[in-house]
């Protein structure tokens, strides 16, 4: 049996790091079984994704040059079933996703995309580009998608509209192998969703341990404004990589995200409109189309919310409490790293006692003649032993 790749090129914020965490932890048993997800690491397939889209990451592209046809290479020295996973594919020009594509050889290639309705997709992004340095306020933000204009327009629309990606990613595909998975609307049984993702990747009838410490959960409108203050003030001195492990791991993902109480980012009612009039345009497409559906185009249309918080009015209390989380974060991080220095400082201190008493008893040996001959013998024996590594 050839090759045959499944490539999920997202969309971001529709399950898809649950979803990459899960295969990464089955993929010696998903390898039994003849389905392979490449990578020795988790961020493996992100690493190639980017050197594809040869996007800026903080330095980060410079390092993963020829990862992609590494991966592809991967790919093509093995039969059975392939699955790719990664949803900033979703940027990927026309060009880009041409060269991808045909980097797998004579492998059957089918296309996954996971979709979810911009009333959730909105909201999420920009707490993604506050969470990677942005300081663009809400407002900001929503004023730029609907215009089209500027760097968070560009960054969003390239992984948002679905009418784009899939003229970029599946214009050479037949449409049988382009596969639209839906989400469920909001509080439904996330068995439901899995059991889509399964349908398509063929993991029926495995027994996966569906627990995951790796969710994207949402930090809530208090706490994204919070960082993007955050961000105003620590631009200036705190390097990318401290922000990644400070900001975004330390707050966002370990603090911030797993607090009670958090109030939803939502579409502001002047947007609703909007929203609706687009997400029914790209359903005409869709629906005009013969792609693969899985689950229902009807979930695109989303939910109105009830209510609107707007997260460019802070709450006092909040924030208070949500500075408080973070201090207390900050320092338990800053002890630990204390801790980690004196411990270090320690064996430096004992390294030198040993090195300061080498040196006392070959000062000692030096100053008789017995004392030489031992040490002429030690540096004989020395110099063999250098010669015959």
């Amino acid at each position: 049996m050839g090759a045959k790749v499944l490539l999920h090129v997202g969309t971001p914020k529709t399950a898809t790091t649950f979803f990459q965490d899960v295969l990464f932890r089955h993929r010696l048993m998903l390898a039994e079984r003849g389905i392979h997800y490449p990578g020795a690491t988790f961020d493996m397939q992100f690493r190639a994704a980017l050197d594809l889209l040869r996007r800026e990451w903080g330095g980060l592209e410079d390092e993963v040059v020829g990862e992609w046809d590494a991966l592809a290479a991967e790919v093509r020295a093995e039969s059975g079933i392939h699955i790719i996973s990664n949803e900033i594919l979703a940027g990927a020009t026309a060009e880009q996703a041409a060269r991808a594509l045909g980097s797998f050889g004579d492998a059957e290639v089918h296309l996954v995309l996971t979709v979810r309705d911009l009333f959730r997709q909105i909201p999420a992004e920009w707490q993604e580009t506050v969470k990677h340095f942005g300081t663009e306020t809400y407002a900001d933000f929503l004023a730029a998608i609907r215009t089209r204009s500027g760097r968070s327009a560009d960054l969003f629309w390239a992984v948002q509209d679905l009418p784009g990606i899939l003229a970029r990613w599946a214009e050479s595909l037949p449409p049988e192998r382009v596969h639209i998975v839906t989400l469920p609307p909001r509080g439904t049984d996330p068995a439901v969703l899995w059991k889509r993702l399964e349908s398509v990747f063929g993991l029926e009838g495995l027994e996966l341990d569906l627990t995951s410490d790796r969710s994207n959960e949402s930090m809530g409108a208090n706490a994204t404004s919070f960082v993007r203050g955050l961000n105003e003030v620590t631009q200036d001195f705190l390097t990318k990589d401290q922000y990644r492990w400070l900001v975004m791991e330390l707050l966002a993902h370990r603090t911030l995200s797993t607090r009670t109480g958090k109030r939803r980012i939502m579409v502001p009612p002047d947007d609703w409109d909007w929203v609706s009039d687009l997400t029914t345009s790209w359903m005409t497409v869709l629906l005009s189309s013969s792609y693969d559906v899985v689950g229902d185009l009807d979930e695109l249309v989303g939910e109105r919310p009830e209510t609107f918080t707007d997260p460019d009015v802070t709450d006092p209390e909040r924030i208070a409490s949500i500075a408080t989380d973070s201090t207390i974060a900050l320092l338990a991080e800053a002890g630990r790293l204390m801790g980690e220095r004196d411990a270090l400082r320690a064996e430096v201190e004992q390294l030198r006692e040993v090195a300061g008493l080498r040196n006392a008893v070959r000062a000692k040996l030096e100053t008789s003649e017995a004392g030489q001959r031992v040490l002429g013998l030690y540096r004989d024996v020395r110099g063999r032993s250098s010669r015959r590594a």
